[in-house]
């Protein structure tokens, strides 16, 4: 099904998700949008977390680390937007980081392969970045793992989003300012630059709207435009160039 979305606005085509995560800070701001777009959600959820969920979207109750929980429910979804991770990242949490983060993109994509899913939205991180490099090691090697299953898939990189309960960051606004002022460190300072929920919300839309033919990265650029700058397809040999 296709539909304006309101005056001078694209056709947007009805799509049939499968969202895990969608009860976090990401999700629960997400969720609701893609349901007043007119699109289908279905959210993986742990048992009692159901009523976190917006009204019109259905609950799966599962284990986002183990796809025989869930697997069988993802089936009738055309896009799979994967928002599970370890919430507060933090270096000393590379365990949890295995643990929750790349075990759960490894049910996710068995999940989406088994239900013949066309289309995955997989939140990242910015990356290379002088910090966090046990996150970061997990988050690449999950994208690597969506690439080696042959999954089109969108990789959405923020470094720091800026909502409810998460705005201290504002404080480092001058020493973004200058950093982007001086060449030795202004791609590094615009690579790992804050954006918005709502810049992130838009952006995550604005992929499952335009599925990627291929491997696709929105950085932090892309997300602040709500994606509408990006590459439809970015070639392999071509990502380290555009995340930044």
């Amino acid at each position: 099904m296709a539909m304006p979305m309101g005056k001078g606005d694209e056709t947007v085509t009805a799509r049939q998700l499968f969202v895990t995560g969608g009860t976090g800070y990401l999700g629960g701001a997400l969720l609701p949008v893609l349901l007043a777009r007119g699109h289908s959600v279905r959210a993986l959820v742990r048992p009692g977390a159901e009523r976190k969920l917006p009204a019109g979207c259905e609950a799966v109750v599962g284990n986002a680390l183990d796809a025989a929980t869930f697997a069988c429910r993802v089936a009738a979804a055309d896009t799979l937007i994967h928002l599970v991770g370890v919430s507060h990242p933090a270096p000393w949490k590379e365990a949890e980081f295995r643990r929750v983060d790349l075990a759960s993109a490894r049910a996710t994509i068995a999940a989406a392969n088994a239900a013949g899913v066309r289309q995955c939205v997989y939140l990242s991180v910015a990356q290379p970045a002088p910090v966090m490099r046990s996150y970061i090691a997990v988050r690449a090697e999950c994208e690597q793992r969506f690439r080696d299953a042959g999954l089109s898939a969108t990789f959405v990189r923020p470094w720091y989003v800026l909502g409810p309960r998460h705005r201290w960051p504002l404080l480092l606004v001058p020493l973004y300012a200058l950093a982007e002022l001086l060449p030795a460190s202004r791609e590094t300072a615009r690579r790992l630059g804050l954006v918005t929920l709502r810049q992130m919300v838009a952006a995550l839309v604005w992929a499952v709207e335009h599925p990627a033919a291929g491997t696709r990265i929105l950085a932090v650029d892309d997300i602040r435009a709500g994606g509408r700058t990006a590459a439809s397809t970015v070639p392999a040999a071509a990502e380290g160039a555009h995340s930044g």
